[in-house]
């Protein structure tokens, strides 16, 4: 029991709150939860980022293998196989990449994060333009190989393959459904690279526990008590959101590395 009160800190209270609001904002907005929850750990410094990016896979992968009860006929299986051909390579350099940067680099992974938070919010205010004919295959290689990188260091693989899929001729149904399913056997392929080399600490365990019923909490909360605003009013402020805790990570760490480098 006093180890257990050990665990139950403020700083674990407030990530529990910051879960809880990241699934309510992806309710009603249906992306970046965890961007939002990436950016929120890092610029408040609540626990550890390659944590934070454990708690935040493991989300990922309970909530996708859910969905995907329901919706696995419509997965567009050529894509999903051109996407994980790519992502696979791309998760194991980026989760190395991850590994190499925690054992001195801190400023150097909070650049990265802010930088790919600030691309993403950007990217996510442009909707990509539906295209005439499917994209060539060396695409999907491309964008999943790009978001494999991102998945591994920080368990965020959405951007790239979002933009590709959703440019891609077709039913939206199987937009969705692609896309869970490669977030969820990404998330699978690195949470197994986090057990074969550093394994998951007792705290990172008791958060993402106590994380499962906040998540479905704000969905509940967001479908039962939604803000009075319209959707897109809803999507301008969690990208607002977003982009401004790209910025106080990426900013700071700018600056850092700037007094580093120059004379």
């Amino acid at each position: 029991m006093q180890a257990l009160a050990e665990l139950l800190t403020p700083d674990l209270a407030l990530l529990w709150a910051l879960v809880l609001l990241a699934s309510w904002l992806q309710t009603l907005t249906g992306f970046a939860f965890g961007l939002i929850l990436m950016g929120g750990v890092g610029m408040l410094g609540l626990i550890p980022l390659p944590q934070a990016a454990i708690i935040s896979g493991i989300l990922t992968i309970a909530n996708g293998l859910y969905m995907l009860s329901r919706e696995w006929r419509a997965v567009d299986r050529p894509s999903l196989g051109l996407f994980m051909a790519g992502s696979l390579p791309g998760l194991v350099a980026g989760y190395v990449l991850l590994l190499w940067l925690v054992g001195g680099a801190i400023t150097v992974l909070q650049f990265l994060l802010g930088l790919i938070i600030i691309g993403a919010s950007v990217q996510m205010m442009m909707r990509p333009r539906a295209l005439v004919h499917r994209s060539p295959a060396a695409a999907f290689l491309a964008t999943g190989f790009v978001g494999g990188v991102m998945g591994g260091m920080f368990s965020t693989a959405g951007p790239p393959v979002i933009w590709q899929m959703y440019r891609q001729p077709g039913p939206l149904q199987a937009v969705r459904a692609t896309l869970l399913a490669v977030f969820t056997l990404n998330g699978l392929v690195r949470l197994a690279l986090v057990l074969g080399s550093t394994g998951i600490p007792l705290r990172t365990l008791t958060a993402t526990a106590g994380a499962l019923p906040l998540v479905m909490l704000g969905t509940f909360l967001a479908r039962r008590y939604p803000p009075p605003l319209s959707p897109d009013a809803m999507r301008r402020l969690a990208f607002g959101l977003l982009f401004l805790s790209g910025l106080a990570l990426f900013v700071p760490a700018l600056l850092t590395l700037s007094k580093d480098v120059l004379p």
